[in-house]
């Protein structure tokens, strides 16, 4: 039985970590987003959930955190103040923002953490100028950062990766369902560890780095984060057609009827029994048969098979470094939170 009732239960660690980090890195974010043109600085705050269209403060969901986390810890896990991967977590997160004002225009996503997306509240324009502006944010405050000149090198390469992610994941909307030419698992494999894992393993090397760990530390740190990447992507899949709409934020079947490509989808097309599973896609598709279909052939079980061996190599790759001050443990439960999250 447990020590507290419910009303005052401890969070998971995982959850504790989030919201130290968070904690720790609010301030310079903060500060970073003031020195920004003010109606940019307001686009940006508006992004985060820390006010509304016009400037009144909020308190609107601002996203887990996970990149700034990722930074924080890599520093940690180097055996270096918390304090060192600031800069680091300041820069993933301004990265990040940056990444969905464009991500929520490109795919025409109206909504973001229940909200109106920043391009439906404040235009289209001014939503990529608002992305524009972090993105430069991002690179002049790691640039200022002692060690910072290597730090943007990961960063720009973690970019690179990323936008080809992006590419590709837009470019798999336009292939076809079936024949020589439709997109096959590995290639979804290839952009997920590029669109989200690039940026998270980015983050966990950052931190590492201006934390003063080696090479070998960094470059594990990068790979445990590409691992955590697919991992992460691939329960993202599961959920946006069989999640809870109470929980993820996402209508039932949304996925399914946006047509997209996911991991569970590209897995049952390759399968015979699903024949018929291009038909029940898309706008004027049957999202629950389609969900169905997809089970029965294999592919939701084929996501989660596959995410948890993302996540066994990432656990490894983790329990091979040095320890240092639990932040590997952390690293290793924070890692777990994420990939068990609402299955």
């Amino acid at each position: 039985m447990s020590a507290l009732p419910p009303a005052v239960q401890a969070p998971p660690p995982a959850v504790s970590t989030l919201d130290r980090c968070r904690e720790l890195v609010r301030p310079a974010l903060a500060e970073a987003v003031g020195r920004l043109h003010p109606w940019v600085a307001e686009m940006a705050a508006y992004s985060f959930g820390w006010c509304e269209v016009g400037g009144a403060p909020a308190a609107a969901p601002g996203g887990k955190g996970v990149r700034q986390a990722l930074a924080v810890l890599g520093a940690e896990a180097a055996g270096a103040d918390a304090r060192a991967g600031i800069p680091a977590a300041v820069a993933v997160e301004l990265v990040h923002a940056f990444s969905l004002l464009h991500d929520d225009i490109m795919d025409g996503d109206a909504t973001r953490r229940r909200r109106p997306a920043v391009w439906k509240a404040y235009g289209t324009g001014p939503a990529v100028l608002a992305g524009d502006a972090l993105f430069a944010l991002a690179v002049e405050t790691l640039a200022a950062a002692p060690g910072g000149p290597g730090g943007v090198r990961l960063l720009s390469a973690a970019l690179a990766d990323l936008v080809r992610g992006q590419a590709d994941d837009l470019l798999f909307a336009t292939r076809p369902c079936a024949g020589p030419e439709r997109v096959t698992p590995g290639e979804y494999r290839v952009m997920a560890e590029r669109k989200t894992g690039a940026l998270l393993g980015c983050a966990a090397a950052l931190g590492a780095a201006l934390g003063g760990a080696g090479e070998p530390a960094v470059a594990a740190l990068d790979r445990a984060g590409r691992h955590l990447g697919v991992a992460f992507q691939l329960v993202d899949d599961v959920l946006g057609v069989w999640g809870d709409p109470a929980v993820t934020g996402k209508p039932v079947g949304g996925d399914l009827r946006e047509g997209k490509k996911t991991f569970p989808v590209l897995f049952a097309l390759g399968s015979p029994a699903a024949r018929h599973l291009p038909a029940l896609l898309g706008p004027a598709g049957r999202p629950e048969e389609a969900a169905a279909l997809i089970e029965a052939a294999g592919g939701r079980a084929a996501a989660l098979t596959e995410a948890r061996g993302h996540t066994a190599v990432a656990r490894k790759l983790l329990r091979g470094l040095p320890p240092a001050a639990g932040a590997t443990g952390e690293l290793l439960g924070l890692l777990d939170h994420l990939v068990d999250r609402d299955l």
